[in-house]
């Protein structure tokens, strides 16, 4: 017994001894500059995603960065990720941060971490667990006290994987964020205290903190005893970003903590890309200047599964790939962007120092065709239902992600009538006696179908399926499935529907194989047509490596391999392809499950060696004029006019009188660049009471021109939180000519005093109004 005791104790010495001898080095926040280890040193940051990446990759992924010229890669902590259900934490596999970390520093890589608990990145909730919606009435991003209790108890576990490997204790983090982007949501430097404080206390108490926002609002919650940064992209006017900062804070380091590389995409919309000419303009400034920067994104990756989020305001759902147009592409490859990013900070490096070697890229097949070999119909293969008499959404009945089906009876109706629901959230399919009448797309704002007629006791199905939940501003609260009621309306009145059985099916690999797979396709689609259904098949390989399945065949829905669920689909595009990473397949026999929420008539796919990313099948949900359509203001008296100001930052125009307005037009006349386009970054409407009004339910009725096709240049960019993306009249066109015009719906009427415009953010760029005219109606302007 003595002699395990002496062993215990000598490994624990030595233990003990492996942790006192590492290097332990010192980074501060100096005058004007960082310090590392007491030299000036300026933080080139990878921003990258472990969640987006196979765990077999991390290291390959990190090693290419290292390769492009950076210095620190900059991460965020998924909180809905590592607590999927309430108290149960996951820190493995793919979920250990914590190894990433350790990664990182064997490669020689700093890391700056971001653990929210808000992160926004496109990705399910901002990050948010589903199941804070469960409690009701909860204000997320505040001091509600459920909400943070729980903060607290995900920072703590946060903190046990992290802390450790602070630089203070031989680690490799340089620095913990604190929130994030909170100007974009609200005001509320109590709640941003409390943050603070509950960082601080999970253990990271030997770094410097900080906070990051945009020049626009980072004053509103700008604490004392915090380091400040600021985020914009590419082509960005770089002094006017930093100007106000520098005024108030002469002293401090700058730092862009998230320059954007490109942009995520959207389904529905043009594939996102951004120039590389003006990347490497934007960073060769940053570092002529000693400004340290963090490239969002270096690898975006992929949103595997349900992890995709949406934007707000509206419903506007991204895309499973997160390419984003960064240096290295989804599959983690080398791009033309690499290499003049690369090119240009080897002219950084100290004297006598070399770019690392690039590291070997990612081997790629073709997979020949698969013919589905089985189906099982969703309709056949329900799960046990629940009951309930009034609608509610996916929340209450503890279902997080997936779709649900709603089932009640009708009754006998020869009038004409129509079904209002009251919301689905977010695609969702309306059958009466197993025959699809039409589907309701939240993209789109779709609320009701006509109804043919109906026997007594019509069985009336609604398949919903949730798509992610929006990641940005107040859009975060967003419950799924049917969220308020369900309505018939028809000569008699308003009838709301009860009595309803519910099913719910969840995105899990488990739940997609526990199926009857008996029917071939060719006969589901002989006896029934297209109906939503699981396809399963087999298929066999030789060798592995990477590879893009080709959905093109397919309408919507999801794909697992070997159990992996690779994300979402949708046949409108842009992405109509899905990233299948090699470490996933195996050698010999593998299993591919594709649910479709339609169904299709070609039941096959392939796999390709290169992505399809940028085909769209139809633009509708994202322009703003219909055809015939032309704005009549000559009836019409302007409330405004004058001047905008050259040059970047908000403006404010004053009515100096209080205007009842439901519907806003904005007519701009002419360019400071004396060319015929006009563009916005951010509009905002003041109030009576001098605030800026919710654009919550905003709405763009009209817009003369608009950039739809060579870029996403669409209207709604105006009030779409973000004001790196503009609204500019279409270059593409060159019919489109002044006066331009776009008028927004506020969604109810409301007592206005005046409104913001904010100009797109680089300098000397085309689109620039210079002069204008102000309308406003409580009822819709005569188009």
């Amino acid at each position: 017994m003595r002699k395990i005791f002496l062993l215990c104790v000598a490994i624990a010495l030595l233990c003990t001894a492996c942790t006192t001898n590492k290097t332990k080095e010192t980074f501060e926040v100096g005058k004007q500059t960082f310090l590392l280890n007491g030299e000036p040193f300026v933080i080139k940051a990878a921003e990258i995603h472990y969640p987006r990446i196979p765990k077999e990759y991390w290291e390959h992924r990190i090693q290419m960065c290292k390769a492009l010229g950076m210095n620190t890669i900059c991460l965020y902590v998924f909180w809905n990720i590592h607590e999927p259900k309430e108290g149960e934490f996951d820190f493995t596999g793919n979920n250990d941060v914590a190894e990433f970390c350790r990664l990182a520093q064997k490669n020689g890589i700093y890391v700056i971490v971001r653990p929210g608990p808000y992160v926004c990145a496109e990705w399910e909730m901002g990050g948010l667990p589903w199941w804070l919606l469960k409690k009701e009435n909860i204000a997320l991003r505040t001091q509600d006290p459920y909400f943070v209790e729980r903060v607290k108890l995900f920072m703590a576990e946060v903190g046990k994987q992290l802390s450790d490997y602070q630089l203070a204790n031989g680690g490799n983090i340089l620095m913990v964020q604190v929130e994030n982007e909170y100007g974009a949501y609200g005001v509320d430097k109590p709640y941003i205290e409390a943050v603070r404080d509950i960082v601080k206390a999970s253990g990271f108490d030997k770094v410097p903190l900080f906070q990051c926002d945009w020049s626009s609002n980072f004053e509103n919650n700008a604490l004392d005893d915090l380091l400040w940064t600021l985020n914009f992209g590419t082509g960005a006017n770089i002094d006017e970003q930093f100007r106000r900062l520098k005024e108030l804070r002469p002293e401090t380091p700058l730092m862009c903590s998230e320059f954007w590389s490109g942009w995520f995409d959207h389904w529905g919309a043009q594939h996102e890309t951004r120039s590389a000419a003006e990347l490497v303009a934007g960073l060769k400034e940053m570092m002529d200047k000693n400004i340290s920067f963090s490239l969002y994104m270096t690898h975006g990756g992929t949103s595997f599964g349900h992890w995709a989020g949406a934007n707000f305001p509206g419903y506007v759902p991204d895309c499973t790939s997160y390419d984003y147009d960064a240096p290295i592409n989804e599959q983690g490859n080398v791009t033309p962007k690499f290499f003049e990013v690369r090119d240009l900070l080897a002219n950084y490096l100290p004297e006598g120092k070399k770019m690392p070697t690039i590291p070997d890229s990612i081997k790629t097949i073709a997979i020949p065709t698969i013919t589905m070999e089985e189906t099982a119909p969703v309709f056949d293969n329900l799960p046990k239902p629940q009951t309930s008499e009034a609608i509610h959404s996916m929340e209450y009945f503890n279902q997080g992600w997936g779709s649900i089906l709603y089932r009640t009876t009708l009754a006998k109706s020869d009038v004409s009538q129509y079904i209002k629901v009251t919301e689905a959230h977010d695609w969702a399919q309306v059958y009466i006696d197993g025959e699809r009448i039409g589907v309701l797309n939240r993209l789109k704002g779709e609320s009701s179908l006509q109804l043919p007629p109906v026997r007594e006791s019509a069985v009336l199905d609604i398949l919903v399926e949730a798509m992610g939940r929006r990641n940005f501003g107040a859009g975060v609260l967003d419950y799924k499935g049917i969220t308020e009621k369900v309505e018939i309306i028809n000569e008699n009145g308003t009838t709301e529907l009860k009595n309803w059985q519910v099913f719910s099916m969840p995105v899990d690999y488990a739940f997609a194989t526990d199926k009857s797979y008996t029917s071939p396709p060719t006969l589901i689609q002989k006896e029934r047509g297209a109906t939503p259904a699981y396809y399963r098949a087999s298929f066999n390989l030789e060798k592995t490596g990477d590879t893009f399945l080709d959905m093109t065949n397919w309408k919507k829905g999801m794909v697992y391999v070997n159990g992996h669920n690779l994300g979402r689909y949708w046949e409108i595009g842009p992405q109509q392809t899905l990233y299948l990473p090699g470490v996933w397949l195996k050698k010999g026999k593998n299993e591919i499950i594709i649910l479709d929420m339609v169904g299709t008539t070609t039941p096959m796919v392939q796999g390709l060696r290169q992505p399809i990313l940028d085909v769209l099948r139809g633009n509708g949900a994202y322009k703003f004029r219909k055809q015939g359509e032309n704005l009549d203001l000559s009836a019409e008296k302007a409330v405004a006019s004058g001047s905008f100001k050259p040059g970047n930052g908000w403006q404010k125009i004053v009515f100096n009188k209080n205007i009842q307005a439901r519907y806003f037009a904005l007519e701009a006349l002419s360019s400071y660049s004396n060319d015929d386009f006009a563009s916005i970054a951010e509009l905002e409407i003041l109030g009576e009471d001098g605030k800026r009004l919710s654009r919550q339910h905003w709405k763009v009725v009209y817009a003369d021109s608009e950039e739809a096709d060579d870029a996403n240049n669409i209207a709604s960019n105006v009030f779409d939180l973000q004001e790196s993306t503009i609204w500019h009249t279409s270059y593409s066109l060159a019919k489109d000519k002044f006066p331009h015009s776009i008028v927004i719906d506020l969604g109810e009427e409301k007592v206005i005093t005046g409104f913001e415009y904010l100009p797109r953010m680089e300098a000397n760029k085309p689109g620039m109004i210079k002069d204008y005219k102000v309308y406003v109606k409580t009822s819709p302007f005569k188009l």
